[in-house]
Formats: C-alpha cells, sequence, structure tokens
C-alpha cells in the first residue's frame, strides 16, 4: 500500500508584529509567503488586539444558511468558511444591522458577547416553560449575580407568601383565642395557686381499675322507641319541647345519697359522672373550666359550681374555625352551649315510648318532689377501687332502657347540633344518608372533647349503647326551631376505641389528681382549666368561696364595674366619640 506524500505548507513570518501579516506585506514578501497568503480563509477579519481589548466573535455557528436566496455567492451551506464570513451581507444577515449601511468597519456592525440571560418573565401564572424556546442556539454562561439575583428573588416571594399564610391563620387564631380567652371563673387575687399540671403529663399516665360495684340504682326509666332508628334526612322529625319536664343538675356534696353513702364510709373520693368526664378528657378540652374540690376530714368531694360551664354542652370547641365573639350572637360559644344544652334534653324525651310505662329501681329520684313531673333519668351509684385505702363512689346517669334479645338494656340519649354547614364545611342534609362517615368524622374534629365525654359517661355508668342524634335547624338564622335528621347507635366500647379513647389513660388523670388533692390539707380548692394554655391549675380559695359572691363565668370588661376615678376618666371621651358619630350620621341622613 502506498502512502500518500503529506505535503507542508510554508507559514508566513511577521516581522512587525502579532498574527499573520497584512495582504501589502504578503505582496511584497517571498513567493513562499505569497503562497500562504492565498491559502489563508476569506472574508474572516483580523485586527491587532491587546490584553485590555475585548474580543468579537470569532465564529457565528449560530447563522441560518438553511435560505440559499439570503445566502452570499462565495459560501454554500458546506462551505467551511461560511461561519467565519463576516462581510457586510453576513453582518446584515445574521446580525440583522441594517443600519450598518454594507460597511463592516461602523461600530455597529461590531457585537460583543453578553454573557447576560436573556430577560425571563416574571414568575406568575401566565408563565409556562417552553422546552423548544431557542433550540437553535447554543446555551449561554449564566454569570453568578443573575444567579444570585434570581435566588434572591425566590427568598422573597417565599417569604411573602409565607408572611400571608401566617397572617391568614393569625386572623382566625386571634379571634378564637379571643373567644375562648375567658376563664370560665374570675381568679381572685387573694387565691393562692398551688400547683400547675399541663396536659403533657396526662398523656403519659396509666391506671388499671378493676370492675366496679354498683352500691344503688334509683330513678325511673322510660323505653326508648325503636322508630327513630330509622329517621334520615327525607324524613325529618321535628323537635319537640318539653318545658314541664324537670331536669335536675345538681352537685356532689348536694346529692342526699351520696351524703349518706359518705356519713357510712363507703369510700373516700366522692364525684359525679359529668365532673369525672371532664377530668378524663382534659387533654382534649379547649374552652375554660373549672372543678371545686372539698377537703372535708379524709373525705374528698369533687363539686361544680352552680351554673358552671359543665351544665353546658360544648360546641366547635375543637374547631380550627373561630366563633362569632359577641355573647348575644346566636352563633356565639355561650349561645350555642344553652342551645345544644336545651336540645339535648328535649332530644332525649322525645326518642321514648309515651304510654306511661316505666322501669323502677330500688329508689325513687332523690332529688323530685312528689307529684312533679321529672325526666326519664336514673342514677347508677358505683364504686371503684383506687387504692388499698382509697375508694371512689360516682354518680352515673342512664336516660333509657329498651329490650334487646328478651334482656334489659341501659342506654345513654345524646344529641348533636348543626348550625350553620358554612361553619363545618359539611351538609348534614345532603351527607349524612350517604356519607355518613364523612359527617361523623367532621364531628369528631369539631367536638372531640364532647364526644369523648360522652362516651366517658357511658362507660362509667356501664350502658350498653349510645344513642347519638343529629339534630339540626330549620333555618341557619333560626335557633329556636329544630328538626331530627337521624339517630346512630354505638356500643360505648368500640366507640372509644374508635375516637382512640383509652380507658387506662383517663383513669390515670383522675388517680393522679386524687392523689394530689389528697395530699393538701382542709379546706377549700379550685381546678381551673387554663383558657390559653393546655394546663389546669390548682387553687387554694377561702371557704365562703361560690356562695353568693361568683357568678357563672366573669362578665366582659366594658360590663364590669370600674372604680369611681378610673370610670370618670374614662367615661368623658366615650361620650364624646358617641355624640360625634352621632352627629356625622345626622349630617350625613341630611346630605
Amino acid at each position: 500500500m502506498v502512502a500518500e506524500a503529506f505535503e507542508f505548507v510554508a507559514v508566513p513570518f511577521n516581522f512587525d508584529g502579532w498574527g499573520p501579516p497584512d495582504a501589502s506585506d504578503v505582496s511584497s514578501s517571498a513567493s513562499s509567503t505569497s503562497v500562504a497568503a492565498a491559502n489563508l480563509l476569506p472574508n474572516v477579519p483580523f485586527a491587532s488586539f491587546s490584553r485590555s481589548d475585548k474580543l468579537g466573535r470569532v465564529a457565528d455557528w449560530t447563522r441560518n444558511l438553511s435560505n440559499p436566496s439570503a445566502r452570499p455567492p462565495t459560501g454554500s451551506k458546506s462551505d467551511p468558511s461560511a461561519v467565519f464570513d463576516f462581510s457586510a451581507f453576513a453582518i446584515d444577515e445574521g446580525f440583522g444591522l441594517a443600519s450598518s449601511g454594507g460597511n463592516p468597519d461602523e461600530d455597529a456592525a461590531f457585537r460583543l458577547v453578553d454573557g447576560k440571560p436573556p430577560p425571563r418573565p416574571k414568575f406568575g401564572p401566565k408563565w409556562r416553560f417552553n422546552p423548544h424556546h431557542n433550540r437553535n442556539q447554543l446555551p449561554q454562561r449564566r454569570d453568578e449575580e443573575v444567579e444570585a439575583k434570581k435566588r434572591d428573588a425566590e427568598k422573597e416571594r417565599a417569604r411573602r407568601d409565607r408572611l400571608y399564610n401566617l397572617n391568614r391563620n393569625n386572623i382566625h387564631h386571634q379571634r378564637r383565642e379571643a373567644a375562648a380567652f375567658k376563664s370560665s371563673v374570675d381568679i381572685q387575687p387573694e387565691w393562692n395557686m398551688l400547683d400547675q399540671i399541663p396536659f403533657s403529663t396526662f398523656s403519659k399516665l396509666s391506671f388499671t381499675v378493676q370492675e366496679p360495684e354498683d352500691l344503688l340504682l334509683c330513678g325511673g326509666l322510660e323505653y326508648y322507641n325503636r322508630v327513630n332508628d330509622r329517621i334520615t334526612p327525607k324524613n325529618e322529625r321535628r323537635l319537640e319541647r318539653f318545658k314541664n319536664r324537670n331536669f335536675f343538675k345538681v352537685t356532689t356534696s348536694d346529692d342526699p345519697v351520696i351524703r349518706r353513702l359518705a356519713k357510712e364510709d363507703k369510700a373516700t373520693v366522692f364525684a359525679t359522672d359529668a365532673i369525672l368526664a371532664a377530668l378524663m378528657c382534659a387533654p382534649r378540652s379547649v374552652y375554660s373550666w373549672d372543678i371545686v374540690i372539698q377537703r372535708v376530714g379524709n373525705k374528698l368531694f369533687f363539686d361544680k359550681r352552680d351554673g358552671s360551664q359543665l351544665d353546658l354542652l360544648s360546641v366547635h370547641e375543637t374547631s380550627q374555625e373561630p366563633l362569632p365573639e359577641a355573647k348575644d350572637d346566636i352563633n356565639s360559644a355561650y349561645s350555642l352551649g344553652v342551645e345544644a344544652a336545651y336540645i339535648n334534653q328535649n332530644f332525649s324525651q322525645q326518642v321514648l315510648v309515651r304510654d306511661g310505662k316505666k322501669e323502677t329501681f330500688d329508689e325513687a329520684n332523690p332529688f323530685a318532689n312528689e307529684g312533679e313531673e321529672i325526666a326519664s333519668v336514673a342514677y347508677r351509684y358505683r364504686r371503684w377501687k383506687l387504692d388499698n385505702d382509697m375508694h371512689l363512689v360516682a354518680r352515673c346517669e342512664l336516660q333509657s332502657v329498651a329490650e334487646l334479645n328478651n334482656q334489659r338494656s341501659f342506654l345513654t340519649l345524646n344529641a348533636l347540633n348543626e348550625f350553620d354547614p358554612k361553619y363545618s364545611g359539611v351538609d348534614w342534609r345532603q351527607k349524612l344518608e350517604t356519607q355518613r362517615g364523612a359527617v361523623l368524622a367532621t364531628e369528631l374534629k369539631n367536638n372531640g372533647n364532647k364526644l369523648a365525654k360522652w362516651t366517658a359517661q357511658a362507660l362509667l355508668a356501664n350502658a350498653d349503647m349510645m344513642k347519638i342524634g343529629f339534630v339540626s335547624r330549620v333555618h341557619p338564622r333560626d335557633h329556636y326551631n329544630h328538626v331530627i335528621l337521624s339517630v346512630l347507635g354505638y356500643k360505648p366500647k368500640d366507640f372509644a376505641g374508635q375516637i382512640n379513647l383509652n380507658t387506662n389513660n383517663m383513669w390515670g388523670i383522675v388517680k393522679s389528681i386524687v392523689d394530689i388533692c389528697m395530699k393538701l390539707s382542709e379546706g377549700k380548692y379550685v381546678l381551673v382549666k387554663d383558657p390559653s394554655k393546655p394546663q389546669v391549675r390548682i387553687y387554694e380559695v377561702p371557704p365562703d368561696a361560690f356562695e353568693n359572691d361568683y357568678v357563672e363565668e366573669p362578665l366582659p370588661e366594658d360590663e364590669q364595674v370600674q372604680p369611681p376615678e378610673e370610670n370618670t376618666e374614662g367615661a368623658e371621651p366615650s361620650v364624646a366619640a358617641a355624640k360625634e358619630t352621632e352627629d356625622k350620621k345626622a349630617d350625613e341622613a341630611q346630605a
């Protein structure tokens, strides 16, 4: 195989400076230099430069030479020198500089390499990423300064979004805390705070109790009407009012049966199921509540005040949606609590069989007078063993009885109330029949504490079934007329597991509070749930506290009686401001 000879090309030498010699120098130099000059690429300009000069574009690889009419005759698409063609025609075609006038020596025909990326549109819904944009161009170098500015802009946008969301949430939280910030009892300056227990310690407690002992069963129960189980939103039933029936909310120390059991030394701790349920479900509570504790000798009595929050039913307590702050608003926390209490009482009597048949027990109702019409209720006095030397007796309530499989079964009757679907986000009339689980899940989110207390009371009373009614307003702005949309039944133990209510943890909370109170000296104390923090506090109060000088909750600040000097100073500006407002309204009316 014969190898082709490799022909060496003569390289011209420039005696006057850098780079190849000029054409005039080439023509006057040797013949070898002329041959080398002829071999130079055409249309390649060259300019002497120094280190301080900025280099221009050496080759334009982005030029589109697919149009033959726009291509100069000296170059073709396959011509390797086409990318180096910086003639006037190529400059006008490649860079679009019509102002150059065909003269490549003008400054307008010279373009520097710009490292900055092209301006991008602002981030927003109109901007969309286009992967085919500028696909004919080579990727340009990203300047560090541009990248830094871009990162700063991203951080600023994220900060604004975070502040916007935080402000939106804070509006709800501020209104929520403002509505629930009032304490259930007015803390007096002479009270001495003895202990402060955070709810975080309650979650770790556990105590196992033995099966309780039934001491006494009082009252009378009417039978449950099973027709109510067939109520649907399409076949709703109007909620009736039972004004003639009396309902009793007697505290522990005023119960004659408990006084008798205390004299007989049947136990050392006495309470009611409502008080025990409030203690057992304390970590789930949001609103403030209080329990009066009396230490008499070696006995401990857990009481409630007259008109206490424990007599009312909380509504939307565990919800994130704020309720109106005004107390006279029909959707405020206090108004809804009163409405829910009346709904619960009327519902518990309407779902019964009204044939006069009643199940009686050992003793009659201990709180009813002779000839008085009383509600269907039975009181079950039960005793639990907390320690070798300590027993607890509680009065538990049952509302009805039913015959199931030829056996007598006790029932508790409670009702959930819907006041406005806009607050819960679920319309019971549309979802209760088809999506019952979603409705119950929403109620567990918004009223988790109330449902947990009902379940705890059913477990304490050893009820066989919990009947929960779903009662709604006829109209969202009418809080007097209601309808029953549905009635569901649950077994207390199964429902407790469904809402994650641990029985051992419930009794662990009660046992720990009892142990703390048994170490106190004789006297009166109050256990208060902090209105703004997840904790409870124990105060030592005077013996005559809560007898005549206290109401169910402190009055608002604008209704409280102020000292004369402060009232005098603060009254004049308020009257003047009110007068100015009235004058402005009168002027506007005349205009």
